[in-house]
């Protein structure tokens, strides 16, 4: 009877080796995730999802090395597992950023970057247009699948860079590329409807000069607003195409990471 539950130290590695390198990676990934870092996710929940995604996938994973559990190099594994997924959902993250930022960019350009809105999630105040695009673009990634492509990554993840892979394997300059590149999109997603409001402020500004006694500031911010809600409505007829390309570009670059 007593052999039935005895454990040896070999038992808890080769446990360890199939679900604690999986369970880290994926909890890494849910903390910095967008929706699922979110203070309304509880940390229970997060540990959950996290213990049964690496319960599908232990069995398909391949061998980990085996490491003492109290050792050092125990250690660097678990860190490692945690910068990869902490990476990942932040790159994801500022895939989501961009998309708040362009909004923000078009409510200054059209004079609303006084309305702001408490964010549930944060707790902070943010531009109004800034939350609806991340609204839009959180909807937009599970539409198209996006989490289950992003996990379909992370299970390939254990195939491309596996376990015990050192993490200078990672080509980690390709991944700042990657946030540097996400910075240049924010701002050409945004140029049409920043174009588009430069032009009106610049016709007022003529108009103001051409004819001082005209009042406008009270004939500017009107047509300031209807045209830049024009521009959001002609932003977001092509967004969705954007994001979705953007999602497709952060996951290609990091398959391509992970083969250094």
């Amino acid at each position: 009877m007593n052999s039935l539950i005895a454990l040896t130290s070999n038992d808890i590695v080769s446990w360890m080796g199939t679900m604690w390198w999986p369970f880290v990676r994926f909890s890494a990934l849910l903390w910095a995730m967008p929706v699922f870092e979110n203070p309304a996710v509880t940390p229970r929940a997060r540990i959950a999802v996290a213990m049964m995604l690496a319960f599908l996938v232990a069995g398909q994973l391949p061998l980990a090395p085996a490491v003492d559990i109290f050792s050092l190099d125990a250690v660097v594994l678990t860190v490692e597992q945690i910068i990869f997924g902490v990476l990942m959902g932040l790159a994801l993250r500022l895939l989501f950023e961009v998309m708040s930022l362009v909004g923000l960019v078009l409510s200054m350009q059209m004079g609303l970057s006084m309305a702001l809105v408490m964010d549930p999630g944060s707790g902070n105040q943010v531009a109004l247009l800034g939350q609806l695009f991340w609204i839009m673009a959180a909807l937009l990634f599970f539409a198209a699948d996006g989490h289950l492509i992003t996990l379909h990554v992370m299970v390939e993840s254990f195939t491309v860079w596996p376990i015990g892979s050192s993490i200078y394997n990672l080509d980690i300059m390709a991944v700042v590329n990657l946030f540097a590149w996400l910075l240049a999109s924010t701002l050409l997603l945004a140029l049409p409807g920043v174009i588009a409001m430069m032009l009106v402020n610049l016709t007022f500004g003529v108009a103001s000069r051409a004819a001082p006694s005209l009042n406008i500031f009270v004939l500017g911010f009107p047509m300031a607003l209807i045209m830049g809600f024009f521009c959001v409505f002609m932003t977001l007829s092509y967004t969705g195409n954007a994001f979705a390309n953007l999602t497709y570009h952060v996951l290609t670059v990091f398959k391509t990471a992970m083969r250094g």
